[in-house]
């Protein structure tokens, strides 16, 4: 029964999928434009994605799960229903850490130089969290999530020569990626584009 249920929610899904694709196809391209791939970074989760909505004692070596070794924890119901209540409680709790200032002017013109800079970082270093904030009467770009200060020096010293004004401050973070290895993702988009006119 929950093969059955398995397959018919797969079947759904691939319908679903072909459909919104067939639409996006019939769509009409604007003249003098064409469709075209386009390349996107996206920051990696900063949690193990197969752990979301799991517990640690769901997780847990189990040999009735087939495991050869078995952990077994004796605790009251309250103490596991409040630990999950403090959990769905917290979601967007910050820790404090470290990151560097690329961008803090107050000028006239400092909206548009800070989504400047903005974009510059995220062109040069797609594997670095940057972060665009308004304080009155400030606008600043701080890049990177760092629990440690020499973490955030050491990304001062790569960024050194494209930001000569950055500089490491304290602030509250998200929680840093979880693979520093890997701290984006490589996607692919379908974006519009004028079409290049022919050369005579």
């Amino acid at each position: 029964m929950k093969a059955d249920r398995i397959l018919i929610t797969f079947i759904m899904s691939v319908c679903a999928f072909v459909a919104a694709e067939t639409a996006f196809a019939q769509e009409k391209i604007p003249e003098g434009y064409v469709l075209v791939d386009s390349v996107v970074y996206r920051p990696a989760a900063a949690v193990d994605t197969t752990l979301v909505g799991k517990d640690i004692y769901s997780v847990m070596p189990s040999k009735e799960r087939g495991d050869k070794a078995g952990v077994h924890v004796s605790q009251s119901s309250e103490i596991a229903m409040s630990m999950t209540a403090y959990v769905a409680a917290n979601v967007e709790r910050t820790l404090p850490g470290y990151r560097v200032r690329i961008f803090f002017d107050n000028r006239q013109t400092a909206r548009a130089e800070s989504e400047a800079m903005l974009k510059k970082f995220e062109t040069l270093y797609h594997d670095v969290t940057a972060y665009r904030t308004y304080a009155n009467p400030y606008f600043k770009v701080t890049v990177g999530d760092f629990r440690t200060k020499s973490e955030a020096m050491a990304l001062l010293n790569r960024i050194k020569t494209d930001f000569p004004s950055a500089f490491v401050v304290k602030e509250n973070i998200g929680y840093p990626v979880v693979d520093r290895e890997n701290a984006y993702v490589v996607d692919t988009v379908k974006v519009l584009r004028p079409v290049a006119p022919a050369l005579q």
